[in-house]
């Protein structure tokens, strides 16, 4: 499978690596080469110019190939390259989308040629499948959700009032927004804070925090590993993503499984796993007084909080645990003439870019 390097900061790296987490790797003969990471342009190119040589050994060397092909919005045009590899050499292809931003790719016909050719378009939400179809009429377009990981509870303890966000730090997640609601949220709750945990623009955000009057409630972290993510929704009171454009997004999912409650925007596959007032809250993107004013009502009410903590946690089991959703892409990869280890079988090539 080729993808993103394990150590990328992104939502495809963290899909693959709950892949090998979970076996799929060990039940399949997947080939695995990185193609994209968080290094410089000159250790990119030479990924980039490495995992292209490998295709094309894998290609000549294998009969029956499939390629499974992970990509992004931002990526998809770049990524043609791979695919029309595959195609040349008559292999399946599987395009696995991540992210949002795919209607600006609305019209394309390169965009839609490839979704067609495609042996399979796999959409992590139904929002994203339907725009698919909507974009490429004869797509065979399917829904796979990612595979989360149901962890064990921590013991209950008395948590802080505690705002974590997990995200890329940038105005498209609604982190400016997020600050606004904080900063407004002190006057009832004044010792609430907000831990931010991601790249981006920390300086714009710091900034802004200061404008707002709120810097010392406001806590920077930088990207977290699984271990540091764990630690930081044990700990918190609430989850926040008021993003104007998703998908389906990793985060909100890992902290759905760790029976946090969560408000997030009612954008791309979010409202099918949130229901609002039951799983989680919505606020529509901007509406900084109704996200203050959901804040406000978690960290007050923690009965509450835990109703719908639990509520999310039991949404997320049912929907995105990987014993539920693994097998829906191994069907996908049996449908194409693939056979698990142990039997004679074509191997599953998978490439991908950081999203």
């Amino acid at each position: 499978m080729l993808g993103a390097a394990a150590e990328t900061r992104s939502g495809i790296a963290a899909v693959i690596a709950a892949y090998r987490a979970h076996g799929l790797f060990k039940r399949w003969p997947i080939e695995y080469v990185s193609t994209h990471g968080d290094g410089g342009p000159a250790r990119n190119a030479g990924l980039v110019l490495k995992s292209l040589k490998d295709l094309g050994v894998l290609l000549v060397r294998h009969r029956r190939l499939v390629v499974h092909l992970h990509t992004t919005a931002r990526a998809f045009l770049r990524d043609t390259v791979y695919m029309s590899a595959a195609l040349a050499a008559r292999a399946p292809l599987v395009l696995h989308l991540h992210g949002g931003g795919f209607e600006r790719l609305s019209g394309s016909w390169v965009a839609r040629s490839f979704l067609e050719r495609a042996a399979c378009v796999i959409a992590p939400c139904e929002s994203l499948r339907a725009w698919v179809r909507s974009a490429a009429r004869n797509a065979h377009a399917l829904c796979v959700p990612s595979p989360v990981s149901i962890e064990p509870l921590a013991a209950d303890a008395a948590r802080p009032n505690l705002v974590l966000f997990l995200g890329r730090l940038e105005a498209a997640k609604g982190i400016f927004d997020l600050l606004e609601a904080v900063a407004a949220l002190r006057a009832a709750v004044p010792d609430v804070r907000l831990v931010c945990a991601g790249d981006g623009e920390r300086i714009a955000v710091a900034r802004y925090a200061e404008r707002l009057g709120a810097a010392d409630a406001v806590r920077f972290t930088g990207w977290v590993g699984p271990s540091g993510k764990r630690a930081l929704l044990e700990a918190a009171a609430v989850f926040a993503l008021p993003s104007y454009d998703e998908a389906m997004p990793v985060s909100l999912l890992e902290a759905m499984s760790a029976g946090v409650p969560v408000i997030a925007s009612p954008v791309g596959g979010i409202p099918e796993v949130v229901v609002d007032g039951v799983s989680g809250y919505l606020a529509a993107p901007g509406d900084t007084a109704t996200l203050e004013r959901l804040l406000r009502k978690l960290l007050l009410d923690r009965p509450l909080g835990e109703r719908i903590g639990a509520a999310g946690r039991e949404s997320a089991r049912l929907r995105f645990a990987p014993e539920r959703t693994l097998p829906r892409l191994e069907e996908i990869y049996a449908s194409l003439g693939l056979c698990g280890l142990g039997e004679p079988a074509s191997p599953v090539l998978g490439l991908g870019k950081a999203a």
